[in-house]
């Protein structure tokens, strides 16, 4: 199932059984056809070349995606006639689509394919002005979230199909393929969107997604498959093709697998046939022209159909229906807008940086003001305790306690120094146990006598400064439901704006993020300091909203 995590997986894709049984339905199909090539009105095949009438043979490299290497070859198998002796050759290779797109953008055209058909014009899209031309469609194959029957008759989807949003963001563990390489990921995430009805919320709802599903201990696509079909009701879930349902279960002899279509229905891998540059030779152009009306005819699709795909209409796969995991109807299509999906691509994009965050939280007595069905502590710890479970194990995190002389004449305590969260942090845990316990005691550390806000502000972007990570986005996260009051001899709003100013380090970037937790809170001061730091601050009036506040601002990363 490698299209979904990395390309030295997907290769291993080719040899499994499934699409050995796929391939064996195929050439079943074909015997039975007898190979013959037949026209039907505008459905007109290319024919094939009589054996020894080829005297000028045009080579048409044609790239494909790993999935339709068989089905390929086998449309493609004979030298097509173009007349007078001439005949295309096509020379079908299997590459990820991610590899050829790069190869787009540094090759020379003429070690470039002719006709290219990836899974997804998502993928021309990202092209740009290669000069990828659409001229078809070879097949395509609905967008599914599988997961075993016993889960989702756990979870009552067998009857009550759902929402893309609703699919998504249950407590289920969820196996999101690389994004980078996945067609089938990004455009999932980008129908979870569009389902919440887009914004904020529907940001941070896919964003959420994507660093559970980054956690260490979440399921690889080819282990959730596994689990799917092994039919354990604790299956995860994991967004692929219809057709990788199907062969899974043909391999697997079971339907156990089963497909779960959202009820507004899926985007589709499209499976486009491109056309790139030919050059000026008539000869070749019309070369070209064959092997793109070989793979896109109703023919074609008759044999994508026999393979396990769906037709270009959406005509069903050879074999759907009971007891097979899909089914025979074709779901409702979910057009996807390629320029909101690449925006969408650009901003999943930037997780791959990890973020070091360094959490300062107020534990002033105000702080015990009541919120919710607790106090503004309260809903701080358990806010910062439910990010803790999102944020991936190559993120880091550390965590300080703030008041007025918690420490001595300090106002700050470190309770936790800043770690990736996987670290050792002794004791037998790991540093996300360690700052999980930690945000548990912030409750029992309220202290009288006032806040200490800048001079913590200060302290915590100098030591977040030492313990800077080129390879990370480096902030502090700030959270605090009052105003500096410490009239002792602390630095005031003036000294400290100045002083981050001039220690800023453009090779060792420190952000602040503030936010102003509270209507006392001073926010005009967080908005001067994140200013300050290239940061933000971020109001959150209603305590109950901090979890939402601090995991946009997380997200956001100033």
């Amino acid at each position: 199932m490698g299209r979904h995590a990395h390309t030295r997986a997907r290769s291993d894709r080719r040899t499994r059984p499934a699409l050995l049984a796929g391939l064996a339905a195929l050439v079943v199909a074909v015997v039975v056809a007898g190979l013959v090539w037949w026209t039907s009105g505008d459905d007109a095949a290319t024919p094939t070349a009589q054996a020894g009438s080829c005297t000028d043979r045009r080579t048409v490299p044609v790239t494909v995606a790993p999935e339709l290497g068989a089905l390929a070859g086998t449309l493609l198998g004979q030298p097509l006639d173009l007349g007078g002796g001439a005949c295309a050759v096509a020379e079908v290779t299997a590459t990820e689509p991610l590899q050829t797109l790069a190869d787009l953008g540094s090759l020379d055209p003429d070690a470039l394919p002719q006709v290219w058909v990836p899974d997804s014009s998502l993928w021309a899209a990202r092209a740009g002005g290669s000069g990828v031309e659409a001229a078809g469609s070879l097949a395509t194959s609905p967008l599914v979230l599988a997961t075993s029957r016993a889960a989702a008759e756990q979870l009552g989807w067998t009857t009550t199909p759902p929402s893309w949003g609703e699919a998504l963001t249950t407590d289920r563990p969820l196996a999101v393929p690389d994004l980078a390489a996945s067609a089938e990921g990004v455009s999932v995430l980008a129908a979870v969107r569009q389902s919440l009805g887009g914004g904020e919320a529907a940001d941070n709802a896919v964003v959420e997604a994507v660093l559970a599903a980054g956690r260490g201990g979440v399921p690889t696509v080819a282990d959730a498959l596994a689990a799917g079909t092994a039919g354990g009701a604790d299956a995860p879930l994991v967004p692929v093709s219809e057709q990788e349902v199907l062969a899974a279960n043909q391999a697997a002899g079971s339907d156990a697998l089963v497909a779960v279509y959202p009820r507004e229905g899926s985007p589709s891998l499209d499976y486009p046939v491109l056309r790139l540059p030919a050059g000026d030779d008539d000869v070749q152009r019309r070369a070209v022209d064959a092997v793109v009306q070989a793979l896109t005819t109703a023919t074609a699709g008759e044999q994508a159909r026999a393979a396990g795909f769906r037709d270009q209409q959406g005509g069903s796969p050879t074999g759907a229906g009971t007891g097979t995991g899909v089914q025979e109807a074709a779901p409702q299509q979910v057009a996807l807008d390629p320029a909101a999906v690449q925006a969408l691509l650009g901003r999943l994009s930037s997780l791959a940086t990890p973020s070091r965050l360094l959490t300062v939280m107020d534990v002033s007595t105000s702080m015990e003001a009541a919120a919710g069905d607790g106090t503004r502590a309260t809903l701080a710890r358990d806010a910062g305790k439910s990010a803790l479970t999102l944020l991936p194990d190559n993120y880091s995190g550390g965590v300080w306690a703030f008041a007025h002389r918690l420490d001595g004449d300090r106002d700050w305590v470190e309770l936790a120094p800043l770690r990736t969260f996987a670290a050792d942090a002794g004791g037998g845990k790991t540093q996300r146990q360690l700052i999980d316990e930690q945000f548990d005691t912030l409750p029992s550390l309220l202290s009288p006598g006032g806040t200490g806000l800048y001079d913590t502000t200060l302290a915590a972007v100098r030591a977040a400064r030492e313990a800077y990570d080129p390879k990370s986005v480096n902030s502090v996260v700030l959270i605090t439901d009052g105003e500096d009051d410490d009239d002792e001899a602390g630095v005031d709003l003036p000294v400290l704006l100045e002083t981050l100013r001039a220690e800023a380090d453009p090779a060792r970037p420190v952000k602040v993020i503030g936010i102003a937790l509270g209507p006392e809170a001073d926010l005009a001061a967080l908005e001067q300091i994140g200013a300050a730091t290239g940061g933000a601050a971020y109001p959150c009036l209603d305590p109950e909203d901090l979890q939402g506040v601090l995991f946009d601002a997380i997200r956001r990363r100033g």
